[in-house]
């Protein structure tokens, strides 16, 4: 059954790259001397250093390592891939003429565009009623395989917010960024009171990253702790205060 997942690298305190760009959309050039590079690059260093990233893009070189697997077992379970116009804006150009993905690839855009087909499989088609229609198109295109939500970080926390997701896998890597943009927060459609609930089902660790790969199980309320003694709420834990 062909499920809906999303793949991201984070630091530790959840930034998936740097502070935003406050000039705005820029070309890849413009992007690279930016605020937003350092971090990203820092928490994909991990997929950078591997080797079956390295050759999906044609380089040579690179590490078999865990993280390389990772890398391989992300590329062979996706049938199609949804992304977010800003994410294609930035990779158009390096990508070339043989992107990575040798697959279909939906991209959720305001701005419509012809239907751009590039060697090795790939080709990207520019969908503007949504993500839940980029969504509904790359299943239709995914086959038996998965439908690979392949970012930014605003594209999955949309997808997530729409309850279209069904795995999530975080590559966290060990660093504090301390200012970028981040993950989670605001943007997730929560209600008071309410909390996405995921469950862990895998954990795989290497010196330069933790790969954790949750289920996401859906909304739920938050509810007050009450198994205090006698009925009585119980305070909060004072483990590590």
């Amino acid at each position: 059954m062909t499920k809906v997942t999303a793949q991201m690298s984070v630091s530790l305190d959840g930034c998936y790259t740097g502070p935003r760009d406050p000039r705005g959309e820029q070309d890849m050039t413009g992007w690279m001397r930016g605020p937003e590079a350092p971090g990203f690059f820092r928490v994909t260093r991990w997929a950078v250093d591997a080797m079956a990233w390295r050759e999906r893009q044609g380089f040579a070189g690179g590490e078999q390592s865990a993280d390389s697997e990772i890398v391989a077992e992300m590329f062979a379970s996706a049938g199609a891939y949804v992304m977010g116009r800003r994410m294609f804006d930035a990779g158009e150009v390096p990508w070339g003429e043989e992107p990575p993905f040798r697959a279909p690839v939906f991209v959720v855009t305001h701005r419509p565009r012809e239907v751009l087909e590039r060697r090795g499989g790939t080709s990207f088609t520019f969908v503007t009623e949504g993500p839940e229609r980029a969504v509904e198109l790359a299943r239709a295109a995914a086959g038996d395989k998965d439908v690979a939500v392949a970012g930014g970080g605003e594209l999955l926390r949309q997808v997530l917010a729409a309850g279209l997701l069904d795995r999530l896998d975080l590559h966290i890597a060990p660093v504090l960024l301390g200012e970028g943009q981040r993950l989670f927060g605001p943007g997730l459609g929560l209600g008071p009171g309410e909390g996405i609930e995921l469950a862990p089902v895998r954990v795989v660790e290497s010196p330069g990253v933790t790969h954790v790969r949750y289920t996401v199980t859906g909304r739920s309320a938050l509810v007050l702790d009450d198994r205090g003694a006698s009925g009585e709420l119980v305070g909060p834990a004072t483990t590590g205060q």
